[in-house]
């Protein structure tokens, strides 16, 4: 790459708990010879991805190649945090080869796109591609609807009510994005779930989409990066649900961080989410937890009310041996009391 050629990057969007994270922490580790850079865009107040990431670095793509931005959608903050990340990122010597963005799961990726039209970046970088994950078992039940008996009954109950559930958009407006689709998890689904949810995406894409199953973030490079898309150049191949509006919203959402005591048995706090995914429609849960005893630190991720946990690494000396966990859901089914009770009981409530 000659230090006039445009800087290629690649997007990785998908909805909560799909992947995102496995996926780069996979290319970090096979990068195809790149040096790679990596910007993580959180939802919430706690970055958990971040940390995650830099745990894995290695010298082609190093801890200080991974930037966490936290402050909310990075297309909403253009000026104040992704033009100076980016600037910063192709000022570094060595240069980086290629940058991956890891959007919010919650992040509609289009607007992102149309940042790349800043005059300050326009010249320098462009959209290799956009990477939409997919969880197989979770689009075949349709989850990211959250109750889609009710919104069935709501709609015929009032004909004025003539569009998707938030998370449905979501998750159309990433796949109508993508150059490619990966399918998550195509082991959970079966199958006959991999069928459905390929169906889905099939029927939902605004034209026709590679989709290539994916187990534990493993792919070969070749695959996703190197597309040479020009993404920024092809927006009216992209539709949205929010085409002509100006901007867009994320008050359909909601996050609160909950500080939970230390854990004598990883059982009780994941029986705590499971319990709370089924009683607030909680989308995702993600963050840490000591466990008494145990030098190690605990990782927990949730998507609804499927946990899966690991000890990812010591506790540092400097650091207070305290969990915390980002609790992520539509608004109107934040309950701060509610959720903090399940997670953080008293010991009068434990």
């Amino acid at each position: 790459m000659t230090t006039l050629a445009k800087l290629p990057v690649t997007v990785i969007t998908g909805f909560l708990g799909s992947g995102k994270t496995t996926l780069i922490s996979q290319l970090m580790q096979n990068p195809g010879g790149r040096r790679l850079a990596v910007v993580v865009n959180e939802f919430g107040d706690m970055g958990v991805d971040g940390d995650i990431l830099k745990g894995c670095a290695i010298p082609n793509c190093p801890a200080e190649n991974i930037v966490e931005l936290a402050n909310g959608c990075i297309c909403c903050t253009v000026a104040d945090d992704f033009i100076p990340t980016i600037e910063a990122l192709m000022a570094m010597d060595p240069r980086p080869d290629h940058i991956v963005i890891e959007t919010s799961g919650l992040a509609l990726p289009k607007p992102l796109l149309k940042a790349f039209d800043w005059p300050d970046i326009r010249s320098k970088i462009t959209v290799d591609g956009v990477i939409a994950l997919a969880d197989a078992e979770a689009v075949a039940a349709g989850r990211f609807a959250p109750n889609v008996a009710a919104v069935d009954a709501q709609r015929a109950a009032d004909d004025s009510i003539d569009h998707d559930t938030p998370l449905s958009e979501v998750f159309e407006d990433q796949m109508s994005c993508a150059d490619i689709v990966l399918l998550t998890k195509p082991d959970l689904a079966g199958p006959d779930g991999v069928a459905k949810a390929r169906a889905h995406i099939a029927a939902h894409a605004p034209r026709p989409i590679p989709v290539v199953e994916v187990a534990e973030g493993v792919v070969d490079p070749r695959i996703i990066l190197g597309l040479e898309a020009a993404a920024e150049n092809d927006l009216d191949a992209r539709p949205s649900h929010h085409d002509g509006h100006d901007d867009h919203e994320h008050d359909d959402f909601a996050s609160i961080v909950v500080d939970i005591p230390e854990l004598a048995d990883p059982a009780d706090l994941v029986a705590a989410i499971e319990g709370l995914a089924q009683a607030h429609n909680i989308l995702r849960i993600k963050g840490y937890a000591s466990v008494t005893g145990k030098p190690m630190r605990l990782l927990v991720q949730a998507v609804g009310a499927r946990v899966r946990h690991q000890y990812d690494r010591p506790w540092s000396p400097t650091e207070p041996r305290a969990g915390r966990l980002v609790v992520i859901a539509e608004h109107h089914d934040i309950d701060a009391a509610a959720i903090r009770s399940l997670l953080a009981p008293t010991p009068q409530q434990a």
